[in-house]
This record gives structure tokens, sequence and C-alpha cells, in this order.
């Protein structure tokens, strides 16, 4: 097979992976490091007997990109390739696929799963992979995904097995994970690279062709002046305040300033507070104090019709029970003031004025040019959507904007499908603005830009860093917009000493000798797999805390007990299902489940809620399995768990303190349908 062209600098930094050393790649956004991978990932099929190679990413929209972009004009016609993600019916025969295949381009999930399957047709071995090859490998830390597989990797590494494989990570920034002084950011690159048993490499020689063909774009802080009257956010306050005087706050709890990402961290507490107290007065105020705060925040960033809407859609939707009517009152006897003050314009946001601005230097009528406005929330992306197409002055410019947001299952995520599609009318010039949450920051194969804007983002350094490799057209603008003297512009700031920092800290690094880094390493990877075995062993030892009969589960809202523990039962290590059917007396259905991706033997079913009174709290969805057994799906973070030491609530099932059983389908028919018979 011909080779095929690499920069000098990406010729650098793949040496000694082709000397079959594990190594991390650190090249900037638009460096090529997946190029350089291809290049690796060739040379290892050409030179090795038995050659496997596993290509991870950690976003389902990345493994057709990384299948159709890089890996299959190159290596398509010599070597068997499968894109294999969770939207995907390969995953169900994964081993299968991984031993009939040269190159496997998945999920990491998925190899997570199939390296703790026991089904032959699923389970993979590490020792059955030659090359491994990692994507946004920084991500490879604390309980992520990737570190999970590489945990199983260490744990092999440590017992002296040989046959492991050669590890290839790729990132355009490890970052400092979140330290300040360089020492405890070496410290964070060391474990990166224990983590992931690799040395970190980057250009030395040819720093310059890298410059050249990354150009840094010119950053601009366009800083708004503050706003002087903000009669909207006042009313809102005035309306808080009403809340906190009407709930009683317990005596050792204190609130922050409202308005803040702190206020809305204490009402999240607060809630849990009410909830444990079994108060659901203050359960509720912290709820509709969270909205409030919300539409606080939105109106700082946004329009003051956006924060308006926010609040109707959330009241829209909510109904109250005994002792809370007052709070759907308070919205609805201030609603026809709240929306005339937002029509206002003299008091509208002055951070949208100076973002119109900005866009309005790059773009009109006889311009080329093409921009991403990177945003933090998705509903942020859908309201300055709105907001472009009903501005006169930028559809005179000529903008033609598009929302780009991460996949999902929710109304206002994108399929796969539709985010290719946004790209590809973005690449043909259909589209020049691209409004995006951080899906666009990493990974995603867009074109050059000449202007990347930042706006009402509080991000690390790692986001900036890719934000900004966005932008990558001589002259390019990175404009970071933000209120003068506000969080964003003080946080820009700081990333800017913490990307020096990354710099610094891996130079240091690299700097240590064989023998020292490896020793260093080791350390740290004993440390690694010991503390993790000590955390499973507590966690188990959490999980068995309480016999799950004597466990109850409650609603959320409405406090009503609806379940015993022991009534719930985990389908396919993935969803929880209550198997007791008495529980159906307790929920109504709603609208079907429309999902976006399929489960194996799962169909969706309808959205289930509380049916106690006005209670309403959405509890999950019913789904059918293996079209033989109807069962609830419930999300824990809508319960309260009623434990024999009290009252408690968790985000997530792992954090449950009952062991739960695994769902087996014969027997629960046994159990509920004894005299019918099964194929």
């Amino acid at each position: 097979m011909a080779d095929f062209e690499l920069y000098s600098f990406q010729r650098e930094v793949v040496e000694r992976a082709l000397r079959r050393e594990n190594i991390i790649i650190w090249l900037p956004t638009g460096g090529g490091k997946t190029r350089a991978a291809v290049y690796v990932a060739q040379k290892h099929l050409e030179t090795t007997s038995k050659a496997k190679v596993v290509v991870l990413v950690n976003k389902v929209h990345l493994v057709d990109q990384h299948y159709n972009k890089e890996f299959k004009p190159h290596l398509g016609n010599e070597y068997t390739l499968q894109p294999v993600s969770g939207d995907s019916e390969q995953k169900d025969f994964f081993g299968k696929v991984v031993k009939k295949s040269d190159v496997v381009i998945c999920t990491a999930q998925i190899l997570f799963n199939a390296l703790t399957d026991t089904n032959e047709t699923k389970q993979v071995e590490l020792s059955d992979i030659t090359l491994l090859i990692i994507d946004e490998c920084h991500h490879t830390h604390k309980e992520d995904v990737y570190n999970k597989i590489m945990r199983f990797y260490l744990e092999k590494k440590l017992k002296g097995e040989r046959k492991l494989p050669q590890i290839l990570g790729l990132t355009a920034s490890p970052g400092t994970g979140g330290s300040r002084i360089l020492k405890n950011a070496v410290e964070h690159v060391l474990q990166i690279c224990a983590n992931l048993d690799s040395a970190i490499v980057s250009t030395k020689k040819h720093t310059a062709e890298l410059k050249k063909k990354v150009p840094r774009p010119m950053k601009t802080f366009d800083i708004a002046d503050i706003r002087l009257h903000d009669p909207f956010g006042d009313h809102l306050k005035m309306m808080m305040q009403s809340i906190h005087e009407f709930m009683t706050l317990p005596h050792d709890f204190r609130l922050r300033q409202c308005g803040t990402q702190e206020y809305e961290a204490d009402v999240v507490l607060l809630e849990k507070r009410g909830v444990k107290d079994d108060n659901r007065v203050l359960a509720q105020c912290a709820l509709h104090l969270r909205q409030y705060n919300d539409a606080l925040l939105i109106n700082d960033t946004l329009r003051m019709i956006d924060a308006y809407r926010s609040l109707k859609d959330f009241y829209g939707t909510t109904t109250t029970m005994d002792g809370t009517d007052f709070l759907v009152t308070l919205f609805q006897e201030n609603r026809v003031k709240l929306k005339e003050i937002a029509k206002n314009c003299q008091y509208e946001n002055p951070k949208m004025g100076k973002l119109q601005t900005v866009l309005l230097n790059q773009f009109g009528p006889d311009e080329k040019s093409r921009g991403i406005l990177f945003c933090k929330t998705r509903r942020s992306t859908h309201r300055l959507h709105d907001w472009v197409l009903n501005n006169g002055a930028l559809q005179d410019a000529g903008i033609k904007a598009a929302v780009l947001t991460g996949a999902g299952n929710g109304i206002s995520h994108m399929t796969q499908n539709e985010q290719s599609d946004t790209i590809s009318n973005f690449r043909d010039g259909r589209l020049n603005l691209l409004i995006s949450t951080s899906v666009a920051e990493e990974g995603l194969d867009i074109p050059e830009c000449n202007l990347v804007v930042r706006y009402g983002l509080l991000t690390n350094e790692i986001a900036q860093q890719q934000a900004s490799g966005r932008a990558r057209k001589e002259e390019s603008q990175y404009s970071v917009v933000a209120q003068k003297g506000g969080q964003e512009e003080r946080r820009e700031h700081i990333n800017e000493f913490l990307e020096e920092l990354t710099g610094k800290a891996i130079a240091e690094v690299q700097e240590m000798s064989p023998h020292d880094f490896q020793k260093k390493i080791s350390e740290l990877q004993k440390e690694a797999v010991t503390g993790s075995k000590v955390a499973e062993m507590q966690k188990t030892d959490k999980r068995r805390s309480f016999s799950a009969s004597s466990v109850q589960l409650l609603c959320r809202n409405c406090f009503q007990c609806v379940a015993s523990g022991s009534d719930i039962q985990l389908l396919d290590k993935m969803h929880y299902v209550n198997v007791n059917p008495d529980f159906q007396k307790h929920y109504k259905v709603g609208e079907q489940v429309a999902l976006k991706r399929n489960f194996e033997d799962m169909e969706p079913g309808r959205r289930i809620s509380c049916n106690n009174g006005n209670c309403n709290k959405d509890w999950g969805s019913e789904i059918k399995y293996k079209k033989r057994a109807l069962l609830p799906n419930i999300s824990i973070k809508n319960f309260a768990l009623e434990t024999p030491e009290g009252r408690d609530v968790v985000k997530k099932w792992k954090d449950v303190t009952f062991t739960v059983k695994e769902f087996d389908i014969e027997k629960y028919h046994q159990d509920h349908f004894p005299n019918m018979t099964t194929d």
C-alpha cells in the first residue's frame, strides 16, 4: 500500500509509536492527530501478525466521522473496517465483529461493555487487540469510561501479563486538572500518562511548520457595558423574595446571592433538604426558586423575552398540591407585568448588542465569512437562533444560521443524521453560522472558520483551546463577548494562564529521565489500581447497607410511598424496572416515547407519571422486553428512598444503598403468569 503524506511535525510525533511505544500525541485542534493515528494504524497492520486495531471515541457521531473521513479512505481497500456505535445493530454481537475485522471504530462504552460481558457473541478480551487508539484521551481520568477500560489494562499489566495492546492517545490538551500551580499541573499530566501507560509527545523540531499549518486566530475581548437598568431582573428578584418569605428556611441554611451559579447550587441542596425532612413546602419552594434563578441567568445572557418564556413554559406544565398553590398564583399575578417589561427594548441586554456588532463586523452581503457561535446550553442555542432569524440587521448581512447540539433523545437534541446534514450544509455554504454547544469544540469535522465567538461561557482551558482551534483561516478572529468585569472575562484570562501552564507542565514531564518517568508512572498506576479496588469495595458495602425489602421508594414530589426496593430489578445492565404488578396502580401513562437509537430485545412504551392527585411527577417510561413483558423503567432521581436510617435522595441507581437483583425473564413469567407457556 502506498504511503499517504504526513507533515513533518506529524512524522515527528509518530516516530515512537512506530517503534511500538505507548504514546500520547499532543497536537492542537486542526493539527492532524487523527491522520497521524491512521498512519500508525496502517504501519501496525502491515507489520504485526494477527493485527487488530480498535479506535475508541467518546461521542457517537465521531464513529462514522472517523470511519468515513479518515480510516476508510486510507485503509478500506486493504483491510476490513467496521464502525460500531449504540445506534448500530453490530453492538449486539460485538465480539464477533472484532474477530472478523481488522479495524473497529466504536464508542468507548461498547468496548467496556464487551470487556465485562460473559455472552460469547459480545465478549472481547484486551488480549484480542494489538493497537488501541483513544481519541480525546484527556478524558482518561476518574470514572470516565476511558479510564475504566484502562484499569483493565493496568490490572493485567501489574499482574505481569504480556499480551496487551499498544496504546496511542490523541489530545489537543490534557489540561491542568484544575490546578493553578506548576507542581500540581505536572502531577495531573503524569496521572494522565499513568492512566494511559504512555509518554506524551509533541513536535520539537518542526514547530514553525505546525504554526503555519495551524495559525492562531486574533483574539479579541468584546466587552459590553454594564446594564444600568434591569427592571425585569429586579421584578424577578422581588418575586423570589416573596417565596423566601413564604417558606421557612432551616436555621442552619443560608442562600447566597440570587442570579448566580452559587445560588443554584444552594437551592438544589435546599430541595434535597426538604425531601429528607419531609417538608414538601420547602422542597417545592426550592424547585420554583431554581426556575426563577434560571430566568435571571438567561436574562443576564440572552433576551428578556427568553427569560420570560422559560418561566411561562415551566408554569404551563406545573401543577401544585396542598400548601403550595401560592407558587403558581405568584407567577400568574405577575405574568402580564413581566411580559410588558420584556417587550421594552430600552432595557435589553447590552451583551446581545455587542454580539450583534461582532457578527456584523465579519458578515455582510458580499462577505464569504463562516463562523461558530458557542454558548452554554441547548436551550440557549435555540434562543440565539430565534434571535438571529428575527434580527433584521443580521438577516440583511446574509447570515444563514443553524443550531448544532449533541445527540440524544430529548426534544432539543439532534440525531446523528441531523448533525451530519447541518455540518454538510455548513461546508457547502448553504449555512455560514453554526450556533453550537460544546459538541462542536471537540472532534467534529467542521470546515475552517474565520470567526469563533464564545458567548456566556464559563469553561476550562481545554474547551477554550478546542474552540479557538476552530478559527483556522488566515486572519481569523476568536471573540470573547462578555460583560465588563464579569465572570466570563475573568475566566477567559484564567484559561489563558492555564493554557500556558499546561505547556510548561508537559515540557517538564518530557524532560524527565526515562528512569524517573517510568518510576513515577509505576507508582501512580499501583496507587490507581489499589484505590480503584478499595473504592469498589466501598461501593459494594454501601449497596449492602440495607436489605432491598427494608427500603421504600417515595415519589419525590408528593412523598407517597409507591414501591419497595425489592420490586426493582436490573435489566440488561442498563434498565431499572419495577416487576411488581401492583406498581401500575400508582402511575398513569402519557405520550409514546420515540427513541433515536435501538436496544436489543427492547421497544419503548409510554411515559409514566405519578397519579396521586395533582402530582404528575414524571417517573420514567414503560418498556416492552422480548415482546413479552411490559415493564416500568424508572429513574431514581424522581424518587426518594425511605431507609431504616431515614430518608435519602440519589441521582443515579449506582448510588442506592441496597442490592438490586438481575432481571430474569423466565422467572418473571413464572411468578406473574404461572399458567402461561413460554417459547
